[in-house]
């Protein structure tokens, strides 16, 4: 799969450009390269996936950035799954937490499973890159991860956006920049 490259640009109603601050006059829209390297960079990550009734459900979940699509897993029976199965839009978040600088990102998109044993396999390489010996190790918190997706334990789903934002933020310093795939 050969990943979208989005239309970028900075909505300058949200961002610096608009409000000037001392050190905000040359603020730019972020690259949609250093957006994807703090998705790989990131450890924790917290999806929106909405009820049968409509109602929000938000949980936090470890997801890997890999060709393109945000992948996360969760177990058959889990509120995400049964969310998903009956609207399978949600939006992947992650950042900094903090005002006094980073880069928070949310992707929205459609999730799809991948029952692909290759395609599965890939993307749990790009886990144990991305999270190590938190997945890797026998004394790591998530040992068994690859086993439980290819034994079928939990589902694996990937996330390719349909649109992005990066919400930059150093102290007095705001940008906004969507993303459009």
């Amino acid at each position: 799969m050969t990943p979208r490259q989005p239309t970028t640009e900075l909505d300058a109603r949200y961002s610096s450009a608009l409000n000037p601050r001392p050190g905000a006059e040359d603020v730019t829209a972020t690259d949609w390269a250093e957006a994807q390297r703090r998705l790989r960079d990131a450890e924790v990550f917290w999806i929106t996936t909405v009820r049968p009734d409509g109602r929000l459900h938000v949980t936090p979940l470890m997801a890997a950035w890999y060709d393109g699509a945000l992948f996360f897993s969760t177990g058959p029976g889990g509120q995400k799954a049964r969310n998903l199965t009956g609207n399978a839009h949600c939006a992947l978040t992650t950042g900094h937490g903090s005002l006094a600088g980073g880069l928070d990102i949310v992707v929205e998109g459609t999730a799809e499973q991948v029952t692909d044993p290759a395609r599965q396999d890939e993307a749990i390489a790009a886990f144990e890159v991305q999270y190590g010996d938190h997945i890797t190790s026998p004394e790591g918190a998530f040992f068994g991860f690859g086993d439980s997706i290819r034994e079928g334990r939990d589902l694996l789903f990937a996330v390719a956006p349909s649109t992005a934002y990066g919400f930059g933020h150093d102290g007095q310093v705001f940008s906004q920049t969507r993303y459009t795939f």
